[in-house]
């Protein structure tokens, strides 16, 4: 009986003998690129998603508020002194904090118009905005939201 000779099988990389696994430097590179570049875009994603629900946040605030400063005005018929009155005065449980500043006390505050009818009459808050000066998504300053 006439021995064949033995001949390497083919698993899909050339020039490998049995026994001798492993990848090439080239094969190496190429992963590591590809992971490289899949994990810039994931953190690029994570980003804008943060921002995105932060400014959801802000937008839900300001709603939020604006509507317990119209219920005060609609019940009372003036506007609340500060924004702690919308608190004691329980239209609020508590003031929210502004997702950009991280502080309940950076909330920029608009007067309301005097009253002429009514001279003695203190001018309450009649706005509330954001006080962070910085730029949303959309191109727009969050303190003219």
């Amino acid at each position: 009986m006439v021995k064949r000779a033995e001949w390497p099988v083919c698993t899909g990389a050339p020039f490998r003998r049995d026994g001798e696994g492993g990848w090439t430097l080239v094969e190496m590179l190429i992963v590591i690129g590809l992971v490289i570049i899949l994990a810039g875009l994931a953190t690029v994603g994570y980003g804008t998603a943060v921002t995105r629900s932060k400014e959801a946040v802000l937008k839900e605030d300001l709603f939020r508020m604006r509507d317990a400063i119209d219920q005060y005005f609609a019940d009372r018929n003036e506007y609340p002194a500060t924004l702690d009155s919308l608190v004691t005065d329980g239209y609020l449980r508590r003031i929210p904090e502004d997702p950009f500043t991280e502080s309940s006390s950076s909330w920029e505050t608009e007067p309301a118009a005097f009253d002429s009818s009514n001279p003695l009459a203190v001018p309450g808050v009649f706005d509330v905005r954001s006080g962070s000066q910085g730029v949303a998504s959309d191109g727009s300053v969050y303190a003219e939201w």
